[in-house]
C-alpha cells in the first residue's frame, strides 16, 4: 500500500502532500461567501426545492421498481423456495451482476442513449438497488420456515400462492427494513448521478460548484437541503426499522 501510493503520487500532478495544507481553502471559501449572503440563504433554499424533490422522486421510484425486482429475483434463486431449482445459479449470477457494476456507470451509458435527466438515473439505481436488494432478502428467505410452504402445497397451491401466503408473511418485516434502508443510499446515489447530469439536486450543485465564486452561496443553500434530508430520511427509516425489528422479535 505504501508504495503503491508513492507510485501514485508521484504521477500525480500536484502532488498529494504538496497539496494537503490546501484541503480546506475550498470549504472555507464557500462557507465565507455563505455567510456574507446569509440573507439569501433562504430564498436560495426555496429556489432549490424542486430539485430536492426530484432527486427524492428518483430514489423512491428507483427503490420501489428496485424492490420488486429484487423480491422476484430472491425467490427465484432461495434453495427450497424457487420455482426452477435449475435455475437458481443463473438467477443469483444476474443479481451479481446487477449489483456489481456501480450506479454511475450504468447512468453514464444511459445517458448517452436517452440523454440527460431523471429517467437514466432512476433506471440505473434501480438495477443496482435490485441486485443488492436480492442478496439480502435471499439471505433471509433461506432462514424461513418451509412448514407452511408445504402445509400449501399438499393443498394444490400453486407456487405464487405458496410464496404470498407461506413465505412472505415472515419475511415481510425484513424485507421492509432492508429497502428502507435501501432508500436511504439511494438518496445519496441520485445525488451523486446529478453530477454526470442526470438531474436532481446534484446537477445544480456541479453547477454552482463548477461556476466558482459568485455563486458558493447556492452551493451551500444546496448542501443545506440535501444534509437535511439525509438525516431526516435517516432517522424516519431507522425508527419505522427499529418498530419492525422489535414487532418481529415479539
Amino acid at each position: 500500500m505504501v508504495s503503491g501510493f508513492n507510485v501514485a503520487d508521484d504521477r500525480n500532478a500536484g502532488g498529494f502532500w504538496d497539496g494537503l495544507h490546501q484541503i480546506g481553502d475550498s470549504p472555507a471559501d464557500v462557507l465565507s461567501e455563505a455567510w456574507e449572503k446569509r440573507a439569501d440563504l433562504p430564498a436560495l433554499i426555496a429556489k432549490y426545492f424542486p430539485a430536492l424533490v426530484e432527486t427524492i422522486n428518483i430514489a423512491a421510484v428507483s427503490t420501489l421498481i428496485g424492490a420488486i425486482g429484487g423480491l422476484f429475483l430472491s425467490l427465484l434463486g432461495t434453495r427450497g423456495l424457487a420455482k426452477w431449482p435449475r435455475l437458481i445459479p443463473l438467477f443469483r449470477r444476474i443479481s451479481d451482476i446487477m449489483r456489481a457494476v456501480p450506479e454511475i456507470v450504468i447512468a453514464l451509458v444511459l445517458i448517452f442513449v436517452l440523454g440527460g435527466g431523471p429517467v437514466p438515473a432512476m433506471i440505473a439505481i434501480a438495477i443496482h438497488t435490485a441486485g443488492a436488494l436480492a442478496k439480502m432478502f435471499s439471505e433471509v428467505s433461506e432462514n424461513t420456515d418451509l412448514k407452511a410452504v408445504e402445509g400449501l402445497a399438499s393443498t394444490g397451491a400453486t407456487w405464487s400462492q405458496r410464496m404470498l401466503l407461506g413465505v412472505l408473511p415472515q419475511v415481510a418485516p425484513n424485507y421492509v427494513s432492508y429497502t428502507l434502508l435501501r432508500f436511504e443510499i439511494n438518496i445519496r446515489a441520485s445525488a451523486i448521478l446529478g453530477f454526470v447530469g442526470a438531474g436532481g439536486l446534484g446537477y445544480e450543485l456541479r453547477n454552482s460548484m463548477a461556476w466558482g465564486p459568485g455563486r458558493f452561496d447556492e452551493a451551500a443553500a444546496i448542501f443545506i437541503l440535501l444534509f437535511g434530508t439525509i438525516v431526516f430520511f435517516d432517522q424516519v427509516s431507522s425508527r419505522y426499522r427499529n418498530r419492525l425489528t422489535e414487532g418481529q422479535g415479539q
